[in-house]
């Protein structure tokens, strides 16, 4: 009876080892797991999937999330290979405020802010007193300032960095500029609405408002990969040069997916170089 019960314990032992290795052996080496936004990051993502399978044979698995605050935990404690939603300053702060062990794989797309206006057609025809109307989100201040200050129109404080400036950061203001803030969701609906004499509007929301900011911006911010606002692709640190992540980002910046982008989005979102 000892001996059966050895032989069985044995037989348990082998088959819990057989079964752990079959977990975490070469069936998954080719799986790569990335957490998104659903628009535009996970449907982007929907149109990498064949290309990184054909070319690459690596299936790919997407999560659609839609809290921000859960994407760079999730990835930091390993529960995703990559996520693609942010850009660069958020990452960097929620990375220095939660001591996260992740990285930057690399740049992908700009959704750039434009300034809209149902009555301007350039800069240069912005009357003294023109009401703006932006986000009330204070994380957006910074870039709005910035774009203002690039197009001449305002100047910061000296010793404050233009990416944390508020309102209250402006030091000079040559045409009076008079700003409202709304939540950030309503600028479009603001727009429509003809309300304010320029409007500053996220891609994405623009996209929703059928707006092409290459052509309908009166003001747009630039566009290249040195624009701290480029979204980008990260994953845990000591990882970035990993095949798949390497693979991940080949594909996101490539022809194909380029070339989706621009039908699709129309200058909403733009693929950086």
């Amino acid at each position: 009876m000892k001996k059966l019960l050895k032989i069985a314990c044995a037989l348990l032992l082998t088959v819990g080892i057989v079964g752990c290795g079959s977990q975490s052996g070469t069936s998954n080496e080719k799986i790569l797991t990335v957490s998104a936004t659903l628009d535009p990051h996970a449907k982007i993502l929907e149109q990498v999937k064949p290309i990184l399978k054909d070319k690459y044979d690596i299936d790919l698995e997407v999560k659609v999330l839609d809290d921000y605050y859960i994407f760079n935990k999730a990835l930091n404690s390993g529960e995703v290979d990559a996520n693609y939603f942010q850009h660069r300053p958020f990452f960097n702060e929620d990375v220095d405020k939660n001591n996260y062990d992740i990285v930057e794989a690399g740049a992908i797309h700009i959704e750039p802010f434009g300034f809209y206006s149902k009555t301007i057609k350039s800069k240069d025809d912005i009357k003294d007193g023109a009401e703006v109307i932006i986000s009330n989100s204070v994380a957006d201040h910074g870039r709005i300032l910035a774009i203002l200050a690039d197009a001449g129109l305002i100047t910061i404080k000296d010793g404050v960095k233009v990416l944390n400036a508020t309102v209250k950061d402006i030091a000079t203001n040559p045409k009076n500029l008079k700003f409202t803030e709304i939540k950030p969701e309503l600028l479009a609906t603001s727009f429509k609405n003809g309300e304010g004499d320029l409007v500053a509007i996220n891609g994405n929301y623009a996209l929703q408002a059928e707006l092409n900011p290459t052509k309908d911006a009166v003001i747009l911010e630039s566009v290249d990969a040195d624009n701290p606002y480029v979204n980008i692709v990260a994953c845990q640190k000591g990882h970035e040069n990993d095949e798949k992540i390497k693979a991940l980002v080949e594909v996101l910046k490539s022809d194909e997916i380029k070339s989706f982008i621009e039908k699709t989005y129309q200058g909403s979102v733009i693929v950086v170089d």
